[in-house]
C-alpha cells in the first residue's frame, strides 16, 4: 500500500503515524491533497480527515463552519468519501459518545481585574457542549455522507491503514 501524506500536516503532530507506516512496510509520499489529510494510492475515492481531538473536530464545525463544510462538498462533488478520524481518547470511541462530551472551554476559568478585585470568568461560558456537537455530526454525516471514527492517539497510524486498506467496514 502506498498512502499520500497531505503537506499541511504538521511533521511533529504526525511522528507516531510515519513510525506505525514505517513498521507495517508502508510506502508514503508527502503531497497537497484535494481534501483530507491521508489518501491511499490505490483508491483516490477514499480519505481521512484526520482531528486531534474534539475540541479541533468542534472548531471546524463552529467556528470554521463555511470552510468545513465546502470541503464537504467538494469533495461529494468529485464522488470521494470522507472519513474523519478523531483522536480524542478511550472515552469517546463511536459517536454516540459525543452526547455526553464536556467541553472543557465552558468550565475553564480566568481570572482578570474589575475595580481592584479579582474576580473569576469563565472562559467560554456559551462554548459548544457534547449534545449540540453530536446534532451537528449527525447532520453531517447524513447530508454529506461523512464517516466519524474515534481512536486514542498511540493507534492512530493503525487505524489510517485498517481504513485506507480497505478492512474498514463503515
Amino acid at each position: 500500500m502506498n498512502i499520500i501524506i497531505d503537506t499541511r500536516e504538521k511533521p511533529k503532530a504526525i511522528e507516531k503515524i510515519v513510525k506505525e507506516f514505517d513498521l507495517q512496510g508502508i510506502k508514503y509520499v508527502r503531497s497537497k491533497l484535494f481534501c483530507g489529510d491521508y489518501q491511499s494510492l490505490d483508491n483516490a475515492r477514499l480519505v481521512i480527515d484526520r482531528k486531534q481531538d474534539l475540541q479541533e473536530l468542534c472548531g471546524n464545525v463552529c467556528q470554521q463552519h463555511e470552510r468545513f463544510k465546502n470541503e464537504l462538498i467538494r469533495a461529494m462533488e468529485q464522488g470521494i468519501k470522507i472519513v474523519i478520524l478523531c483522536e480524542h481518547g478511550k472515552d469517546i470511541l463511536s459517536i454516540d459518545d459525543v452526547l455526553f462530551w464536556q467541553n472543557p472551554r465552558r468550565t475553564m476559568v480566568r481570572w482578570k481585574t474589575v475595580n481592584g478585585k479579582k474576580v473569576k470568568e469563565v472562559v467560554s461560558a456559551k462554548a459548544i457542549n457534547g449534545d449540540k456537537l453530536y446534532k451537528s455530526l449527525c447532520t453531517i454525516r447524513d447530508r454529506y455522507n461523512v464517516d466519524f471514527v474515534f481512536c486514542n492517539k498511540n493507534e492512530t497510524g493503525k487505524k489510517i491503514i485498517e481504513i485506507l486498506g480497505g478492512t474498514y467496514d463503515s
